[in-house]
């Protein structure tokens, strides 16, 4: 059965689906809105990174909890007039993985997980929405907490047969000559992971000489103003590790946030033609891996204030301005309701964490040199970051055994231990769970999961993104509502 329902969705994948299917040069074609709507002038798309109904959720009832209000505070987006759902599955599995699902979002077309903008045969490109509006004279911003060449923001500009090829994706990011990149660095700059043969030039040098300039520090990037540069590559002066920028949790009040750079796209880019404008929470879907609730919810709000910055923008130009937000796919299954908890929540537990799960691991990895470390000994670090004075019986247990498997290890391709930890420091991830699961919050998985998303969109042709859909559908129509043909 399982082997059927995958052969439909690739059959599915390869039915024609208006032009655009293949990489084109030359002029995109006009395609004429509805009579009575006017074509859309600057462009939002916004993307959470496993950024499902139930982190919004979460993040709603965080806020409620953080206000002290009695019922959910909503995030700007939630509020959007028009609100659907979209399918997220890809050409060869119910459960999409970010480049199948970006290469839906971007270019309205199935491939196989792991793949960017190629059909599942890895033979021919897609074009993408990004590509044809830039191609008609708008200019193009591609935003991202996480690496600018990995899977999400790479389907707005790359076409790879894998993922996982960063040095390519790099050089094209340089070959597309969008005039914004922001957020997060490059996983693979000078080619050491590529199997590229011969040699391989640096890509920030390659980015210099096709006229970008590099931003890397707070001064340089908010000091950037219209006309002072052609194209930008403004990459966050704070990157701890895979070249992304560090969750929010963990940031200091005066760090660059996502609001910073969807900012300073917006007064860079800004021009009579218009832009388009892509802007991923990526670490969303990080902490959601590792199941850890309150860092993705932390991400949520981070990516929900460089939404309003787009509201604020569309104020000014409330006739000629689209918002679109959804997420890629779910993570981690999360829910709003636990058997600890049964029909009761205590939202306000998650307030008193204060790191993420990597910012705990950073403080944990100096006890573990001691392998007769006990519970008691490490309490004094579970009451600081995560505001745990005592323990039932069970979490006793439960992160009794987690120290010990931090401690001595857990075996490799061991079914049980996955199940339990994920492949993540265990005393950590444990902890996140005793947080996550006394708030009544729960999880099922350390992947991606295949339920369907929200879909919020303000602005003119907004109501095209009502229903129920699938996620190839959502660029399909941003192009119809500027014009182009995809």
């Amino acid at each position: 059965m399982k082997k059927l329902i995958v052969s439909l969705l690739l059959l599915v994948s390869l039915l024609p689906m208006g032009a655009g299917g293949t990489r084109e040069t030359g002029s995109a074609p006009e395609v004429s809105p509805e009579p009575s709507q006017p074509k859309v002038k600057y462009i939002f798309f916004f993307i959470g990174d496993g950024m499902g109904l139930p982190q919004i959720n979460a993040a709603e009832a965080y806020l409620m909890a953080r206000e002290q209000k009695d019922a959910p505070v909503r995030l700007s987006f939630t509020a959007f007039p028009a609100t659907g759902m979209a399918t997220t599955y890809s050409s060869d599995s119910y459960i999409t993985d970010s480049a199948a699902a970006g290469t839906a979002l971007a270019a309205g077309r199935k491939t196989a997980n792991g793949v960017i903008n190629m059909d599942p045969g890895k033979t021919r490109t897609f074009t993408t929405i990004a590509e044809r509006l830039h191609e008609r004279g708008l200019k193009v911003g591609i935003i991202s907490t996480v690496s600018i060449d990995h899977a999400t923001p790479a389907s707005f500009y790359a076409h790879q047969p894998s993922r996982s090829n960063y040095y390519e994706i790099g050089l094209e990011l340089v070959k597309s000559g969008f005039e914004f990149f922001g957020g997060g660095g490059f996983r693979d700059p000078e080619g050491k992971r590529s199997k590229r043969e011969g040699g391989k030039s640096n890509v920030l040098e390659e980015a210099r000489k096709a006229g970008y300039t590099i931003l890397t520090t707070e001064e340089e990037i908010l000091g950037l103003s219209p006309g002072s540069a052609q194209k930008v590559i403004a990459i966050n002066p704070v990157l701890p590790s895979s070249a992304a920028m560090p969750y929010k949790i963990d940031r200091d009040e005066e760090s660059l946030d996502l609001a910073d750079f969807t900012r300073k796209a917006v007064e860079f880019l800004d021009n009579p033609e218009g832009f388009f404008i892509m802007v991923e929470g990526g670490k969303i879907d990080w902490a959601c891996h590792a199941n850890d609730a309150v860092a993705a919810i932390q991400d949520v709000l981070d990516f929900d204030e460089a939404v309003q910055v787009a509201v604020e923008f569309a104020r000014r130009h409330p006739d000629e301005t689209l918002i679109v937000v959804t997420g890629d796919h779910e993570t981690g299954g999360l829910t709003i309701g636990f058997a600890g908890t049964r029909y009761e929540n205590a939202f306000p537990v998650l307030l008193n964490q204060k790191v993420s799960f990597e910012g705990f691991n950073a403080v944990f990895e100096s006890y573990k040199g001691k392998k007769a470390l006990t519970l008691d000994e490490v309490m004094p670090l579970v009451r600081e970051y995560f505001g745990i004075e005592s323990l039932t019986p069970y979490e006793e247990e439960v992160l009794s055994s987690a120290l010990r498997a931090s401690l001595e290890g857990v075996p490799e391709d061991d079914p049980q231990s996955y199940l339990l930890y994920g492949g993540y420091e265990p005393f950590t991830v444990t902890l996140t769970h005793v947080v996550n699961n006394r708030a009544g919050l729960g999880w099922t998985t350390w992947s991606h999961t295949g339920v369907p998303v929200p879909v919020y969109a303000t602005g003119p042709g907004a109501h095209l993104f009502t229903g129920y859909y699938d996620n190839t559908d959502i660029p399909k129509q941003i192009a119809r509502l500027a014009g182009v043909d995809l």
